[in-house]
């Protein structure tokens, strides 16, 4: 198997997992943009190799190898979009196609000493935990702005980065990580709130306020 082709796979099943615990072969059929038959035969050939378990009507997980793999991955890919942040000075929002490719090309000597001279980070520039070397993850409890109350004051911990043009908008309300934000209301009839970030007020939708994590 090529190895970018099986590496995509091991991460998109280690991300399904991480969010909805269970990985089914259409799940992962509609995150790859593969056809389900596609997804079918790489499951059964990563099965083989020992990566993952499937069980019938129940879907599939990582074994203990898989997860390994599927960490060291990760740990990669994160770790080039903080590298294209800090130093390369690009914006989050233009990171992750640039991440996705270097990821397959990065040596563990190469990747160690990008860890080094980023001070060996423990979140990349979303919020996200970076994977250490050894395949530790350390996982906070987060909640999603959606579930805060008016009058809270909470601080920006992670913002999800599946989308690049909700980061563009949150830069321009100058929402980014380690950002107070003052929730002045929430309104019960659709979940909106007004905010104040940095003495601006500013509005966030029901949606937006979901892709934004606090704590």
């Amino acid at each position: 198997m090529a190895s970018e082709h099986f590496e995509n796979y091991l991460k998109s099943i280690y991300a399904i997992e991480t969010d909805r615990g269970k990985v089914s072969t259409t799940i992962l059929s509609e995150r790859l943009r593969i056809s389900a038959a596609s997804a079918t035969e790489m499951i059964k050939k990563l099965a083989e190799e020992g990566l993952i378990m499937h069980e019938p009507y129940k879907g599939v997980h990582l074994t203990e190898t898989g997860k390994k793999q599927a960490l060291q991955i990760v740990r990669r890919h994160r770790l080039w979009e903080l590298f294209l942040v800090k130093v390369l000075q690009y914006e989050w929002d233009e990171i992750h196609d640039e991440a996705e490719r270097l990821e397959h090309i990065a040596s563990d000597k190469l990747l160690n000493r990008i860890d080094e001279i980023l001070g060996y980070p423990n979140r990349d520039p979303h919020g996200d935990p970076i994977p250490s070397a050894d395949g530790k993850l350390k996982r906070a409890k987060l909640r999603s702005l959606s579930s805060v109350r008016g009058g809270e004051s909470v601080k920006v911990t992670r913002v999800s980065d599946s989308n690049a043009e909700i980061l563009q908008y949150l830069q321009k309300l100058g929402v980014r990580l380690g950002k107070k934000l003052a929730v002045r209301e929430r309104m019960e009839f659709d979940g909106s709130f007004r905010v104040e970030i940095d003495g601006k007020k500013q509005f966030i939708s029901a949606k937006l306020a979901q892709h934004i994590y606090v704590e």
